[in-house]
């Protein structure tokens, strides 16, 4: 895990999403959020609650459906657009 940022992030969706036998050490900030390349095994309802957990969590807002996709791609991605978000945008 390479940021404190991207290792909140995992914890919030294990804890989040109820995932279970996932450790937040154990995931590459570039791995997969969604599908099945995912070890989260998080589908399309789950990102809703990502984005919600992310809205309360962080304060910023995630928008429309392709912006959320690129958003989710990975703890990378997500983290960098929060940090963006976070410092005006």
């Amino acid at each position: 895990m390479s940021s404190t940022l991207e290792y909140e992030l995992a914890e919030m969706i294990i804890d989040f999403c109820n995932v279970e036998d996932v450790s937040a050490e154990d995931i590459s900030p570039e791995t997969p959020l969604i599908g099945p390349d995912s070890p989260f095994g998080l589908d399309s309802l789950d990102a809703v609650e990502v984005v919600v957990a992310v809205q309360k969590t962080y304060g910023v807002r995630i928008g429309g459906e392709k912006s959320s996709r690129e958003v989710l791609q990975s703890l990378r991605t997500l983290a960098e657009f929060i940090s963006r978000e976070q410092k005006g945008g």
